[in-house]
């Protein structure tokens, strides 16, 4: 199970830090997976990780903007999201895909459900 949290209300160019903790897997092995769904949208991939931290991977609307990190002596990932815009409202879901894809691929749907997510709310 993947536990997401660190989500909150935030003001438009505002920063928050997501935090996902595995239990019953060792996510070191496993390429996280950041995904977010907006309300009446489908769910889409934020950034990717693979093990090893030599695949990365950012969709458009983050890049410049979020960071994605692993800590693997707590087996725990993070995303660093700096100057959040609005249509960053969304829940926040943190996942693992084997490492036999490119970040690039494991960032793409479907996206099933590994934990509880977190909402991150972008609001003046």
């Amino acid at each position: 199970q993947l536990v997401s949290s660190g989500g909150g209300l935030v003001q438009p160019g505002g920063s928050l830090r997501l935090s996902c903790l595995a239990s019953q897997i060792a996510l070191r092995y496993y390429t996280v997976v950041w995904f977010r769904q907006a309300p009446g949208k489908e769910r889409e991939g934020v950034s990717c990780l693979s093990p090893g931290d030599d695949s990365i991977y950012y969709d458009d609307s983050v890049k410049g903007r979020f960071t994605i990190a692993r800590d693997n002596a707590s087996d725990t990932a993070y995303l660093q999201m700096n100057r959040l815009k609005p249509e960053h409202t969304a829940v926040y879901y943190c996942g693992a895909r084997p490492p036999v894809i490119t970040a690039q691929d494991a960032c793409q749907p479907p996206f099933r459900t590994w934990g509880q997510g977190t909402q991150v709310t972008v609001s003046s």
